[in-house]
C-alpha cells in the first residue's frame, strides 16, 4: 500500500468511526425523547385514572 493509499485509507475509517458516533448521538437523542414522552403519557394516565377512581396516590 502506498503512502497516499494508507493515508486516504485513515481518513475513510476516521470518517466511518465519527459517522458511526453521530449516529450513536442520534439514537440516543431519540430514545430518550421516547422514554420522556412515554413517561409523560404514564403520568398523565396515572393521573386521570386516579381522578375517575377519587383515589389520589400519595408519592
Amino acid at each position: 500500500m502506498t503512502m497516499y493509499a494508507y493515508e486516504l485509507h485513515q481518513l475513510n475509517v476516521a470518517e466511518l468511526i465519527r459517522r458511526a458516533d453521530q449516529q450513536r448521538t442520534v439514537r440516543q437523542a431519540v430514545l430518550a425523547r421516547r422514554a420522556a414522552r412515554r413517561a409523560r403519557r404514564q403520568d398523565t394516565e396515572g393521573q386521570v385514572g386516579a381522578e375517575r377512581s377519587g383515589f389520589v396516590h400519595a408519592a
